[in-house]
């Protein structure tokens, strides 16, 4: 897909401590009636939807503020269930830059975006780091994951290609939203390796030394 064939309004679904990438994809559960109306809309248009986090903070209209980066997504698949919620599932296309938010009659939020700091998500290029690079990163994410209670199916990671398993890994993280919003921010695959370590570097002395000099 060009970049030219992108739309530049696109409906929103802020879902907080919750980020996807280019070339990976969720399943989303849909059942509140506002964003029951928004799958049904794009659904009928070209089927993309904007994932972006909110903020903590509320702006003039009584509304989560959102954070500035988010990705775009297109619906793959869809299917409504006996009781009318509707089961996405949504693959990341491109990262976008919020430019302002639209006032419309819709109950669910439209924003404005622009492209041009990530389009470099558009290339089927991979990167270039091996996974011996990350065991140590790897190690102290599965530590995380497991004091945290979160269970993920690490031979299955590895069959995947790099960067398919750092983000996945980055979506599936135990990290804050601020956190997570940090990954998501990092425009390379290699700066985004680092920033996980970076993170976890946080978490280590909980995890490995979990108790108090005296």
């Amino acid at each position: 897909m060009k970049k030219k064939d992108l739309p530049i309004h696109i409906p929103i679904f802020p879902l907080s401590n919750f980020i996807i990438f280019p070339r990976t994809a969720v399943p989303l559960n849909i059942f509140e009636p506002r964003y029951i109306d928004m799958i049904n809309d794009s659904m009928k248009s070209n089927k993309f939807i904007g994932m972006i986090q909110p903020k903590n903070l509320k702006n003039e209209n009584n509304l989560p503020e959102l954070h500035q980066v988010g990705c775009l997504g297109k619906i793959k698949s869809f299917k409504e269930t006996d009781d009318g919620r509707y089961l996405i599932e949504l693959k990341g296309f491109i990262r976008f830059r919020k430019i302002r938010e639209l006032k419309t009659e819709k109950k669910y939020r439209i924003l404005e975006i622009n492209y041009d700091d990530f389009i470099q998500d558009l290339n089927d290029e991979k990167g270039e780091l091996k996974f011996n690079d990350l065991e140590l990163i790897f190690k102290d994410l599965k530590s995380l994951f497991e004091k945290k209670g979160f269970i993920i199916n690490w031979k299955a990671l590895e069959k995947q290609s790099l960067d398919e398993t750092i983000n996945a890994l980055a979506m599936a993280s135990p990290f804050s939203l601020e956190e997570k919003q940090v990954l998501l921010e990092a425009k390379s695959l290699d700066l985004r390796k680092d920033k996980i370590a970076e993170i976890l570097s946080t978490y280590t002395f909980d995890i490995y030394e979990n108790t108090t000099i005296q």
